[in-house]
């Protein structure tokens, strides 16, 4: 932001400055940082500039308006004949070859900014100064020293420049700095104009109320030019965030009292028009459905404007996987009853294969190869083809989705086959599933018809029944909902997640028992001062008869990276007659978590450390469940894919230490 100047108090070298009454104006632009199309005009924070010319009407840095009457300008202008390439540029350049030195004597903040932006290091490299020619330029240094003291808030100095050294002797310019008293913020009034001063509309109540708390610059503060810069440049964008696209900073006034050290303020933004959407204008879809652009984006016509909405529309078609590359933006040119929403996609390429490797304590080496063809000949859904390879849990999975509705719901098939070893048990799993999914940017829910086939295998079943096991069939009915209100994932500072799951089916087979299946879930974040605290809960129950052969794939084992830490994958469950753990009907899972940054030389980076308690129990009746402990410690470390934890822990139950590795945040 930029201020008119005519004049600057000019006094003699070393006089303390006459009182004045000082006064700051500025006129800002439209500040819309919306994409390309859209017109950007944002008011520049204040800075020392680095070229000025040095004259007796020169615009001060600081942006003083002197309201008093000028006094005389100095006798003449210093204009070198001949000014070296090395003179040409910041004030901060080093020349080669100098004419003299400078140096600064005042408080660390206001000599840092001397060096860096004082008119004098630009005539150092004008070697054919002299006597009376550099002593004109001390007398014009004065002034601009007083400018740029006045930008951190110091309109009241005391100035002494002198020159040190004899006629034969290099000279050295000393400039020495006595800021007095910093001026301090008075009264502040907001005023807003146009379509938001006298909305009724509960959400420009809002607004103006939100940009008024969060005004940078509240009165006892101490001004300088650059946070009352900064501090109109966060109201206008919270401006122009909703509604108001369009919205300007109509003007603003710093009234500097200089005796009395205070700086009244006064800003008027003027926020336009009300802008709703209009229709959408795709470009860059070839190869995939028009209609697919709109669905994923989720923006209605006729919705009042959000920046917000633009900006999750967007992350929702980057992430689709349909797009390599996204942007979502308006122009505020166009028609504000509806504005068009443009969208330009660049797609991704139809089919791609990936090959993965990785490693967990739970289930040690993995590859992976997957496949993708976002558009399938004939039907159109997209077909996702999965093998993985592990020791414990090797696993093929085809997952087919269909493109969204306009509700945003999709069609989905499932085919799953897996092999689990769970040391004495081996299962061998076959899943079957068809629904439907709607994935919000909260919101998640699932309502599917599934088959599910256990075959368990190995040496624990000897001696033990179908229903300990878990070997058998089932055809359920089922719905999932789930619900995430983080500040941000997938790094969460603060919030809250929960899900549910219900399901209700029947075994099948020569015995056919109906049963029912539920679990509930929850994930809270409590911020503090020094780091968070994270508590997860999780807890299952099976209804059914005790002799029902329900497979193992719907009853519950716990323990591992992400459940119990310090016990083995699965390790927790039900102690079978004959010392095989196999799965139980009930669960349940809790865990606290203290997690800090790791700080060094009094920084944060992005490792964290915990401290971490967890418990879990299975068993086949409520009464039974009998928690094992695990306590532990680790590191966070906020990678490029997600958190990477390594952790240490010890279960208190089997006595023995295990380290945990995963990556991913995981609800």
């Amino acid at each position: 932001m930029t201020h008119s100047s005519t004049h600057c108090m000019q006094t003699a070298i070393g006089a303390t400055p006459l009182p004045a009454r000082l006064a700051l104006t500025s006129l800002a632009l439209t500040a819309l940082l919306l994409g390309p199309a859209a017109q950007a005009q944002t008011a520049a924070p204040v800075a020392p500039p680095a070229d000025p010319s040095i004259s007796s009407t020169s615009t001060p840095p600081s942006s003083v308006k002197q309201t008093a009457p000028a006094p005389e300008p100095p006798p003449e202008k210093v204009e070198p004949e001949a000014t070296p390439q090395g003179a040409v540029g910041p004030t901060s350049a080093e020349p080669e070859v100098t004419a003299f030195d400078i140096s600064v004597r005042a408080p660390s903040e206001i000599k840092e900014m001397l060096e860096k932006h004082l008119e004098l290091q630009r005539y150092r490299a004008v070697t054919d100064l002299d006597e009376s020619e550099l002593a004109r330029l001390i007398v014009l240094a004065e002034r601009n020293v007083r400018n740029l003291v006045g930008t951190l808030g110091y309109f009241s100095p005391e100035i002494r420049i002198t020159r040190e050294g004899g006629v034969n002797e290099r000279p050295v310019i000393v400039v020495a700095v006595e800021p007095g008293q910093a001026t301090q913020i008075g009264p502040v009034a907001i005023n807003f104009l146009g379509d938001i001063a006298d909305s009724p509309d509960i959400d420009a109540i809002a607004q103006r109320t939100e940009i008024e708390q969060d005004w940078r610059l509240p009165t006892g503060l101490r001004f300088t030019q650059d946070t009352w810069s900064g501090a109109k440049t966060q109201a206008l964008r919270q401006l122009v965030a909703r509604r108001y696209p369009a919205g300007k900073l109509a003007g603003s006034l710093a009234d500097v009292d200089a005796p009395a050290h205070t700086a009244s303020l006064t800003v008027s933004l003027d926020s336009g028009p009300l802008y709703r959407l209009g229709p959408m204008q795709v470009s860059g879809v070839e190869r995939y459905d028009p209609v697919l652009v709109p669905r994923l984006a989720r923006l209605n016509q006729g919705d009042i404007y959000d920046l917000n909405d633009l900006v999750q529309a967007q992350q929702r078609l980057a992430s689709s996987g349909y797009f390599d590359s996204a942007y979502v933006f308006i122009n505020p040119d166009n028609d504000p009853q509806a504005v068009p929403v443009q969208v330009q996609v660049r797609e991704a390429k139809l089919q791609k294969v990936v090959l993965g490797v990785g490693v967990t304590t739970d289930n040690g080496p993995r590859a992976t190869l997957e496949h993708t063809h976002h558009r399938v000949p004939g039907i159109g859904w997209r077909a996702t083809t999965k093998l993985q390879l592990e020791k414990k849990s090797p696993s093929a999975q085809t997952d087919w989705l269909s493109i969204p509705d306009e509700a945003n719901w999709r069609w989905g098939a499932l085919g799953r086959i897996e092999r689990i070893n769970d040391n004495e048990l081996i299962t061998q799993a076959q899943r079957l599933r068809f629904g439907r999914s709607q994935v919000g940017d909260q919101i998640d829910r699932n309502i599917y018809v599934q088959y599910d086939r256990a075959n368990v295998q190995g040496t624990g079943v000897t001696g033990n029944s179908a229903a300990t096991t878990g070997n058998g069939s089932a055809l359920t009915a089922n719905y999932i909902w789930t619900g995430r209100y983080f500040d941000s994932t997938p790094f969460p500072s603060k919030g809250y997640a929960l899900g549910f799951e219900l399901g209700g089916g029947t075994t099948l087979g020569q015995v056919r028992q109906p049963f029912t299946r539920t679990v509930g879930r929850w994930l809270g974040i409590l911020p503090l001062d020094n780091g968070r605290i994270a508590m997860r809960a999780e807890g299952g129950a099976v209804l059914g008869k005790d002799t029902a052969p329900i497979p193992s794939t719907q009853l519950f084992r716990t323990g591992g990276d992400n459940t119990v830490r310090g016990y083995g994958y699965r390790d927790i469950g039900i102690a079978l007659p004959n010392g095989v753990i196999g799965p139980g009907r009930y669960m349940a899972v809790g865990s606290i978590e203290w997690q800090r940054p790791i700080t060094l030389k009094g920084r944060s980076n992005e490792f964290e450390q915990t401290v971490f308690v967890d418990a879990g129990a299975v068993a086949d009746k409520p009464q039974d469940l009998s928690p094992s402990f695990g306590i532990g410690t680790g590191v966070r470390w906020k990678s490029p894919i997600g958190p990477l934890q390594i952790d240490l822990a010890y279960g208190l139950k089997v006595k023995q230490a295990r380290l945990h590795i995963s990556v991913g945040f995981v609800f």
